[in-house]
């Protein structure tokens, strides 16, 4: 018995060692094949504000921010925490603290040490300053008790904190640089001689053009980046995108949700298309109401307006079938997504009638009401074209609507920011967690003057309490019980009206290597990336 159970051992050791010296031949071959060098040219439509992306959510932010500036901790396809900036960590049982192991040597990018108290100034920055107020509000303090060591110290228990320390979301900024004093938001270095910690320095930041970046060679992680520059250009026709991409002069776009697009370049034999990467942002298309302004503080007007859209006209004959319909705050990638909310079936008659019964009667010109409806400058498919068919449509029940153009991103963020709307056109992410990218559009605490928070200005004391209850305990099972009565409260009182979950795609030449496609996609560390 002794002899077979050694014997047991002997071959699962043999078996273990044949795979591990396969794994180190197969690991041999792919090092071997990565050439390190070369320029890769990413396109983009939206316009960054600058490159700090500690203060400022979205992905025109995010893509640069997170080439410039390492996180704590990163994460693969499956959801799972890898180390980065961190090379352990450990969240306590009862999740109300996180600690940090970092990587000693790291330095920024003006060779100074990175330590655990630019750690600690990066998080209660983020507190203090980020839209997603939610998503480090817990956060009491960060303690130092060595260079290498933080510990953040929470109130209440808090399930998103090791997520909150994604790359998008947890940028490590140098204290030294950013505790002048000056206000972070719109502190000179957001944009011009960055200090970053990341595997990319800061060559040249043109707003509304491109950002410039080379590769950092005294980044943490040895021999990495691969590439020598990265050059992130922008342009808001984003047709001119994809002809840089049929040229050869583009190597990646990132965010493509066009179907015409989609369609035409999936039989380009030099070109990739891939759905993954975008688990983890989790966007939604919705419109949104302004419930300062009337008639929008009228639920029976939201329902009505609701009932007069035909979402799945939207998304077969606008979007080519590539975004499926919505109908809830949570993206359905989420385990807290539910099917049962309230939906508002497409019925002209019935919109009508909803007006009429509401008091809302149409004038001699058939005109009950003026509205007024933005959208962002992103893709045409999701922003404008779903604007001017609501404009059509709200038509047909007697609401006029007149359609308004932002010329570019920071002018659109300006007037949700100023709560300058009546209606618009809207694509929010998830951002892995509902703490994290859901709470911030629906807590009356988060009514900020900043865009992408409760812009809509709903104030509902109940869907606030749910909302914290299920942010502050760690069972899953207990958190979607909240989750499933937010859902259904929010979809019955429509401070938004969902639309469809975005189907963006990653297009990318065939010899570039390595694309992201892990939760977060291209909104990740380049490091990886190279040319074949």
């Amino acid at each position: 018995m002794q002899k077979r159970t050694f014997s047991r051992k002997f071959s699962g050791l043999r078996a273990a060692l044949l795979v591990g010296l396969a794994c180190l031949a197969a690991a041999n071959v792919t090092a071997q094949e990565i050439k390190r060098g070369g320029t890769l040219v990413l396109g983009g439509t939206q316009v960054a504000r600058h490159l700090n992306g500690a203060v400022q959510s979205g992905a025109a932010t995010a893509l640069p921010s997170t080439q410039l500036f390492a996180s704590p901790l990163r994460f693969d396809d499956k959801w799972n925490a890898q180390p980065y900036l961190a090379e352990r960590w450990s969240l306590a049982a009862d999740g109300k603290s996180l600690t940090l192991n970092l990587r000693k040597g790291a330095v920024f990018h003006d060779g100074k040490p990175i330590t655990s108290e630019d750690v600690a100034f990066s998080i209660m920055t983020i507190k203090a300053n980020h839209p997603f107020s939610s998503m480090m509000g817990p956060v009491e303090k960060v303690e130092t008790p060595d260079p290498l060591t933080a510990i953040i110290r929470m109130k209440v228990p808090h399930p998103a904190i090791v997520l909150a320390m994604s790359p998008a979301l947890c940028p490590i900024l140098p204290k030294h640089i950013y505790g002048d004093g000056q206000d972070i938001k719109s502190h000179p270095r957001n944009s011009v001689d960055v200090v970053g910690s990341g595997p990319f320095k800061l060559v040249e930041f043109k707003a509304g053009q491109r950002t410039v970046l080379e590769r950092f060679d005294k980044f943490f992680l040895p021999g990495k980046p691969y590439l020598d520059k990265l050059i992130m250009s922008v342009n808001p026709d984003a047709s001119n995108l994809i002809l840089g991409l049929e040229r050869g002069d583009i190597h990646i776009v990132p965010f493509t949700s066009a179907p015409a697009d989609l369609k035409r370049l999936a039989t380009n034999p030099n070109l990739v298309i891939t759905p993954k990467g975008y688990e983890g942002i989790g966007s939604i298309n919705w419109l949104a109401f302004n419930l300062t302004r009337k008639p929008m503080s009228d639920l029976a007007v939201r329902k009505a307006i609701a009932t007069a859209i035909d979402k799945n006209f939207i998304t077969k004959a606008l979007q080519g079938g590539f975004s499926p319909v919505s109908d809830s705050p949570i993206h359905s990638s989420s385990p807290f997504h539910v099917v049962d909310t309230v939906r508002y079936p497409f019925d002209v008659k019935k919109a009508a009638a909803m007006l009429d019964a509401a008091g809302y009667k149409p004038g001699p010109d058939g005109v009950r009401f003026k509205l007024t409806i933005d959208y962002y400058p992103g893709p045409d498919d999701q922003q404008k074209m779903p604007a001017e068919y609501i404009r059509t449509a709200l038509k047909k029940v007697g609401i006029a609507v007149d359609v308004r153009t932002s010329p570019d991103f920071p002018s659109w963020a300006k007037r949700m920011a100023s709560h300058d709307f009546d209606i618009s056109m809207d694509a929010n992410f998830n951002w892995g967690d509902p703490i994290i990218g859901v709470h911030r559009t629906y807590l009356s605490t988060n009514i900020r003057p900043i865009v992408w928070t409760n812009t809509q200005s709903y104030n509902n004391p109940k869907v606030d309490e749910l909302l914290n209850a299920a942010g502050s305990v760690m069972d899953p099972t207990q958190r979607k019980a909240y989750y499933a009565a937010f859902q259904k409260i929010v979809t019955d009182e429509l401070p938004v009206y969902f639309i469809d979950q975005v189907g963006y795609h990653t297009i990318s030449q065939k010899k570039v290597g390595n694309v992201p496609t892990t939760i977060w996609g291209t909104a990740s560390p380049f490091d990886e990336v190279y040319f074949k």
